[in-house]
């Protein structure tokens, strides 16, 4: 099987390196067809980004690509979607859009109003991109409903994969032990509850957190206890070892829709370490971990919870050292390359037959 990855996806994302490296350990000989146009601040495009992005999909339409089997359209690719079918006409289409655009911009981190004009137009993008897929694929079933609801993807187009690891970076290190801090590793964006991790450190002052990321809300951190470090830039191949050394992981706590659809990269990330993670009780969390069996569920948007979470693995080393070790099982079992290198490839071989 050969698929061509096509478009302006980041090739740096988690979700695209580890969807690549998933297809080519299933066997599947992976061209890329890139022309990057995003960055760090992939959402902060401005006028010279929309310039870049409009030459990159210009010439991404009038190219000629590698021959494949299929193609597959990764993150951000919304924009992609035409210059693929100028492309390769003739081709199944996969697209892996891990998020709505409406959906993060307009409902979830309220970039423009929801009866703007940038809302309709962005509305629109949605719509178009999904609809000219062969396959859209969703990170989870939660997500999926969302898609098929919202935007109006059939049922038969869709195929749910999660998000998952990159296996060669995140594993567990033994010997990275350090005194317990509580991390969270993201953008600060309202999908991720900033403020209920700050309320809940200010709860827990004994506890030292760490708040690794920057975004809209890191205004938020100006006023952060004492206890709260804020680190604004780590590279990618240091996260490893700050899982491993890392009391335990904080996932997401935000109380919008979304955030109930989602498990984050970081989710994945923490548990692939053996970290210990806790992260908000949601029926997307419910698809892959079990409260107290791998993970910490407490609900969204509490920061008495939360700090409460943080105080039991903090005061308990063999609690936290089995939830370590059973997301560490619950990763391999469920969302290890080796078992999404074959969700990857059936999806493609259904896109193929279909």
């Amino acid at each position: 099987m050969r698929v061509l990855a096509f478009g302006t996806y980041d090739r740096a994302y988690p979700r695209n390196a580890q969807v690549l490296s998933c297809l080519r350990q299933a066997g599947v000989e992976v061209s890329e067809w890139n022309r990057p146009v995003w960055g760090r601040h992939n959402w902060s495009v401005g006028p010279r980004g929309l310039v870049r992005l409009g030459r990159a999909e210009l010439a991404l339409a009038r190219s000629r690509p590698p021959d494949a089997d299929a193609v597959l359209v990764g993150y951000p690719g919304h924009l992609d979607l035409p210059a693929a079918r100028r492309a390769s006409p003739r081709l199944p289409i996969v697209f892996n859009p891990l998020v709505s655009l409406h959906d993060t911009l307009v409902t979830d981190r309220g970039r423009f109003r929801p009866d703007g004009l940038a809302a309709r137009v962005i509305r629109r993008l949605d719509l178009a991109a999904f609809a000219a897929a062969d396959i859209v694929v969703a990170d989870t079933a939660a997500h999926a409903d969302f898609f098929a609801r919202a935007l109006g993807v059939p049922a038969g187009r869709l195929e749910i994969a999660f998000v998952g690891a990159e296996d060669r970076h995140f594993r567990p290190r033994p010997g990275e032990s350090r005194p317990f801090t509580a991390v969270f590793v993201g953008k600060l964006v309202p999908l991720h509850g900033l403020e209920t991790i700050l309320a809940a450190a200010r709860l827990a002052p004994e506890v030292p957190f760490t708040v690794v990321g920057e975004g809209q809300l890191a205004r938020l951190l100006a006023v952060a206890p004492t206890n709260v470090t804020h680190v604004p830039w780590l590279d990618y191949d240091e996260l490893p070892s700050l899982y491993s050394g890392a009391g335990c992981a904080l996932g997401i706590f935000g109380t919008g829709e979304k955030a109930a659809r989602v498990i984050p990269n970081k989710a994945f990330q923490a548990i692939a370490c053996a970290a210990p993670l806790i992260t908000a009780d949601t029926r997307a969390a419910r698809e892959l971990l079990t409260h107290e069996t791998d993970a910490l569920l407490v609900p969204a948007g509490d920061p008495t919870a939360l700090a409460r979470a943080v105080r039991r693995l903090a005061a308990d080393g063999a609690l936290a050292a089995r939830i370590g070790a059973g997301g560490r099982e619950t990763y391999v079992a469920r969302a290890s390359e080796a078992v999404l290198a074959k969700t990857w490839h059936a999806i493609f071989e259904r896109a193929l037959t279909r």
